[in-house]
């Protein structure tokens, strides 16, 4: 079987193309280049997560290029592997819960904490029992720069360095002081979030997903997996529970 599973997000649309249960390809795309991705892969069935125009929207203009279902996912409607525990379901985002769901999927009956790097900082919880319970949203790295930029009367807007640069402690710039307080202040914060969560549920296993996890995998503390396409795994077993059930 043959399907493909679209994140329309803030900044990208990532496709990912399914067959035999496994990620055959991964890309990002412009939105208006998904009915020529269609023709291309020809999925048997499609499910389309966004968090610009509703999933619905979508999923009404590509059904009529699918011979099978084409789901809108909707976090606080939609069937999944995942009990949906989250105090306002309607108000989760689909990303966040996707990344829980290809999470547990990689690591089932395990704790599993995901940290999703990229427009904003998100990490969410699924514990062992199969359940999604929640967790924090704050502004990604990039977000952080531009907001002091921005906000402020004279601060540059600074770019991330490379992923393998050091970054100092003690900036003695204001260059070097944006990114100290940045991307050490960011770490800091994610190092002790996940000490946290590690004292209170045990065994837990922390993913790293998202468009800045190369740059902050290596400089987290402790064993942390790497899983770029996570949203997309997770997107896929959401699409193969409702197809199969």
């Amino acid at each position: 079987m043959h399907t493909l599973v679209l994140d329309i997000g803030n900044t990208a649309t990532k496709a990912g193309w399914f067959a035999d249960g496994l990620l055959r390809e991964a890309l990002v795309i412009a939105a208006h280049d998904v009915p020529a991705l269609l023709a291309r892969w020809q999925p048997q069935h499609v499910l389309i997560a966004s968090v610009e125009a509703p999933a619905a929207e979508w999923a009404a203009r590509l059904q009529p290029l699918v011979p099978g279902r084409v789901l809108a996912f909707d976090p606080g409607i939609t069937p999944g592997p995942l009990t949906n525990a989250y105090a306002t379901p309607a108000t989760l985002g689909a990303d966040r819960l996707a990344a829980a769901t290809g999470a547990t999927g990689l690591w089932p009956g395990r704790n599993v904490l995901t940290i999703d790097a990229g427009t904003a900082l998100k990490l969410d919880l699924a514990t062992a029992d199969g359940r999604y319970r929640g967790g924090s949203i704050g502004p990604g790295l990039a977000m952080r720069l531009r907001a002091l930029h921005a906000f402020t009367g004279r601060l540059p807007l600074v770019p991330l360095p490379a992923p393998g640069a050091t970054v100092a402690l003690v900036g003695d710039s204001t260059t070097g002081s944006l990114l100290s307080g940045v991307v050490n202040g960011t770490v800091a914060e994610l190092n002790g979030l996940v000490a946290q969560y590690q004292a209170q549920y045990q065994q837990l296993v922390v993913v790293l997903t998202g468009g800045d996890a190369a740059f902050l995998a290596p400089r987290l503390v402790g064993r942390i997996f790497v899983v770029p396409e996570l949203v997309l795994l997770g997107l896929y077993r959401i699409l193969a529970y409702n197809v199969e059930t």
